[in-house]
């Protein structure tokens, strides 16, 4: 079973990072099947929060701690100062041990969560963690136990709008852990507390809800608006 994971991670990989231009590569703590490529905007690389705000424009009230992103829990969550249409975000994530239900997420355009959460050999739910959040669950639970580094690809095309009329859906992958768990999935609404969808581009959004959960190795690509991002179903998962 680990040489099929294995194996898939690097098929995946090699597939899914041809659309923002980045080689495959298997870290040695965490899954990671992109390496970061040369044209990639490092959002954060455990030095600065440059690339980040709070909300409304307030100073992030988060901190650094040995080279990660730390949430401060009650200051509220941080969104990117720049916009970003379609796009290949990486990031790895860290969720404390002795913590119960720890919490956190990735909005894209502030609209549409990622879910982060404890899902460890926990029952499948539409809010566990990698879920598009109760509008689709992944396709595996691939969570690490807490205190593990864990990492998402995720490639993100924007819906299409005409005026205020949404003519096309936004579609999403996700890998979670090297395995692919959103394979070219349209999204048909914001989901739960994520902003109204309109044809305005707004930041993305990692979200403090309350736990010390950390972050790092935070970069993104800009790609080319494309009607697809599937995974050939034979590299996308364990058979």
């Amino acid at each position: 079973m680990k040489n099929i994971l294995i194996t898939i991670v690097i098929a995946a990989g090699m597939f899914t990072c041809l659309l923002s231009g980045c080689s495959p590569a298997v870290s040695s703590d965490v899954s990671v099947v992109c390496k970061m490529p040369e044209n990639a905007i490092v959002l954060f690389d455990g030095t600065n929060l440059d690339k980040f705000q709070g909300l409304n424009g307030k100073p992030v009230k988060w901190k650094i701690a040995d080279g990660t992103l730390e949430i401060v829990p009650g200051t509220g969550s941080i969104v990117t100062k720049e916009l970003f249409e379609n796009f290949h975000m990486h990031l790895e994530y860290r969720i404390p041990e002795g913590t119960k239900n720890s919490n956190s997420g990735v909005y894209i355009h502030r609209r549409y969560e990622i879910q982060i959460l404890d899902s460890y050999k926990k029952e499948n739910s539409p809010g566990m963690c990698a879920s598009l959040y109760r509008q689709k669950m992944p396709d595996f639970n691939v969570c690490k136990a807490p205190g593990q580094w864990q990492s998402y690809e995720i490639f993100f095309r924007a819906a299409k709008w005409d005026g205020d009329r949404k003519i096309k859906n936004a579609r999403v992958t996700v890998i979670h852990n090297g395995v692919v768990v959103h394979n070219n999935v349209e999204v048909t609404n914001k989901t739960g507390v994520g902003a109204k969808e309109g044809p305005d581009l707004l930041p993305i959004l990692l979200q403090d809800h309350g736990a010390k959960i950390r972050f790092r190795n935070i970069w993104i690509v800009k790609t080319p608006d494309q009607d697809s991002l599937k995974v050939p179903k034979d590299q996308s998962h364990a058979s």
